[in-house]
């Protein structure tokens, strides 16, 4: 009636082809905050990445930890954010925490007014550890969310695939555009374990 389309879910098979080479050279930029070249290399024990809608807000939210830097970017399917985390500051927990706590993860494929497959919430792992670490807290904050009457969540957990840079406008989108839209609010759920 009023041309929406009835909802699909993108998969890898009917998704539209993506590109051979990122968007951006990211050689060019520094984060906007922390004036660090984005293209900066590190091990893959302190990087994390985390799908929880627009990542504008995402972005912003994980750069007021201690430790940590926030670079966002597109993985294909999911708005994304990698995380840069001096583990000697914060642990890998912590930053799953905060991705838990700031948004709601039984959503599906939307956050607030954000919906399409791009905006569903996904815990990206570049180790067994942080997979073990991130099912773990699902599971704890499944239960919590069940006891306090909420609904499944639909994170999805899966390992890191290649992480391509969206454009410099991009970067720290939110600290260039203080204004800007935000749906990333404490879900008032305190971590369960």
């Amino acid at each position: 009636m009023f041309g929406f389309r009835p909802k699909v879910h993108v998969t890898a098979e009917t998704a539209l082809p993506g590109r051979d080479t990122p968007i951006v050279d990211v050689s060019k930029l520094r984060h906007r905050i922390f004036g660090e070249p984005l293209d900066t290399e590190y091990p893959d024990s302190q990087i994390g990445f985390f799908a929880l809608g627009c990542f504008w807000g995402a972005e912003k939210l994980f750069w007021k930890l201690p430790g940590v830097q926030v670079c966002t970017g597109l993985t294909g399917h999911a708005e994304t954010v990698r995380v840069v985390f001096d583990p000697t500051a914060i642990n890998y927990a912590d930053l799953v925490q905060t991705f838990f706590e700031h948004h709601d993860p039984t959503q599906g494929d939307r956050q607030g007014n954000d919906i399409g497959t791009q905006y569903r919430s996904v815990i990206f792992t570049s180790s067994r550890d942080q997979q073990q670490t991130a099912e773990e807290m699902r599971t704890d904050y499944q239960q919590a969310l069940t006891e306090a009457g909420f609904g499944q969540i639909t994170t999805t957990i899966e390992p890191a695939t290649p992480f391509y840079f969206a454009e410099g406008y991009h970067q720290q989108y939110l600290d260039a555009n203080p204004g800007g839209y935000d749906c990333h609010v404490r879900t008032g759920v305190a971590c369960p374990i």
